[in-house]
């Protein structure tokens, strides 16, 4: 998201006074966790998407660069589509054990 257009804390959306959007610092950017540390979490989904399957990876705490690698390396993996949205990864298809074993191989997800 551009500068322009991104949100301010206290809900302004328009003034004519241009030295009034230099009073908020700029936000940190969001560090990714090491893979040892990601505690992410794998599950199946239909809600919402005409009863089609869809394998939901969730809880990936880092940038959204780094979260559109592992994405489309797991998209490539499986040899299927998918996207990012709302912080969650989604893989188009039941992949529900094969993306948990390669988290695992990967280093995401220790065992328990």
């Amino acid at each position: 998201m551009s500068k322009k257009n991104s949100a301010r804390p206290d809900g302004l959306a328009y003034s004519t006074n241009k030295e009034y959007f230099n009073d908020y610092p700029e936000r940190e950017a969001l560090e990714t966790l090491p893979k040892e540390k990601q505690k992410l979490k794998v599950k199946i989904d239909t809600k919402q998407r005409a009863g089609k399957v869809v394998t939901l990876i969730d809880c990936f705490i880092g940038t959204n660069e780094d979260m559109e690698l592992l994405a489309k390396q797991i998209k490539t993996k499986c040899g299927a589509g998918g996207s990012i949205k709302d912080g969650y990864i989604i893989i188009q298809g039941d992949y529900k054990e094969k993306v948990t074993t390669w988290l695992k191989e990967w280093g995401y997800i220790g065992t328990k």
